[in-house]
């Protein structure tokens, strides 16, 4: 299933703006169930998972920031210079 570029844009600020945080919240909190744990443990956990997250979102940002492709006058290339 392909989305589109309008719907993949909306998407990906819904996913930054409301659903990273809560991702976030959730993290920190259960890292927090386990004492502090060391430093370097700590932190690794969070590097990971600052990672694991984008990993199976990866389609959804890729393009994001580039023109519409398919909106009239986009910058395709129509043979004139």
């Amino acid at each position: 299933m392909s989305l589109s570029w309008k719907t993949r844009r909306r998407l990906s600020l819904l996913i930054l703006v409301v659903a990273l945080p809560l991702y976030i919240v959730v993290v920190v909190n259960v890292l927090a169930l386990f004492d502090r744990p060391p430093f370097w443990v700590e932190l690794a956990v969070y590097v990971i998972l600052g990672i694991i997250w984008a990993l199976p979102l990866k389609a959804v940002f890729k393009g994001v920031g580039q023109p519409d492709p398919d909106a009239p006058g986009s910058g395709k290339p129509n043979g004139r210079r």
